[in-house]
């Protein structure tokens, strides 16, 4: 599924610093301070993790057009050349960032539709696992929001509308069946519910760290208002 949300946001112009320049292949410790010790795979594996969360963190703060290669290795305290044995371009960050984003969020999606006993049961389940996945991706939903423009015409990333497509199946799916089965409102409006729906739960999470509100006190006034609206009742 995609997405992400599609954000109206317009991609940010700047520099694409993608491409591994000449010589980047050099054999591993061509670019290495002198006298380090080779890296085992789990040192590997754990400077890659930290490179990636730098690397999100720029993207959500720049944008991921303005941010290049070079700020990516200077804030990790490496040469540009360094950070080509580790990855092979800025895409490749990127797509590891918002892939990963993704695919959790499918899998949230799907195990909620298989294991839960009614329609509703599913869309809160959804819920849940959207506000929790999103408060643990936060660099990958801003950069969607960011330079969705951009992502959306990219080849490498043709897997985000693809996405979006198919998490809007789902919930106008399940909001169809709710209303077939009359556990929602007859007159529902399912593709106008879900977008409603998507535009909360895709708005970026930087208020919850100022509210006094939890995320689950968040998630479940929003369950509230969402099943059993704000109206009084005689």
């Amino acid at each position: 599924m995609a997405t992400t949300r599609k954000s109206q946001a317009g991609g940010r112009n700047g520099p694409a610093d993608t491409a591994a320049p000449p010589g980047a292949t050099a054999p591993p410790g061509a670019t290495a301070p002198a006298g380090a010790a080779p890296a085992d795979g789990s040192t590997r594996s754990e400077r890659r993790t930290h490179l990636v969360l730098l690397a999100g963190e720029l993207f959500a703060q720049k944008g991921y057009r303005a941010t290049t290669v070079r700020e990516i290795a200077d804030a990790a305290g490496i040469l540009s050349g360094s950070l080509y044995h580790h990855f092979d371009s800025k895409e490749s960050i990127g797509d590891e960032i918002l892939s990963g984003f993704i695919n959790e969020i499918l899998a949230d999606y799907h195990r909620a539709v298989a294991s839960a006993d009614s329609p509703r049961a599913a869309i809160e389940q959804i819920v849940r696992s959207t506000s929790r996945t999103l408060s643990q991706h936060r660099a990958a939903l801003a950069m969607l929001q960011n330079d969705w423009n951009y992502f959306s015409t990219q080849p490498r990333f043709a897997y985000l509308p693809m996405a979006l497509r198919e998490i809007e199946r789902i919930w106008i799916a399940q909001l169809e069946l709710g209303r077939e089965h009359g556990l929602f409102r007859a007159d529902l409006d399912a593709k106008l519910t879900y977008r409603l729906i998507q535009d909360v739960l895709w708005i970026p999470g930087q208020w919850r760290r100022t509210s006094r509100y939890r995320t689950d006190q968040v998630v479940d006034g929003f369950l509230r208002i969402l099943f059993e609206g704000i109206a009084a009742r005689p």
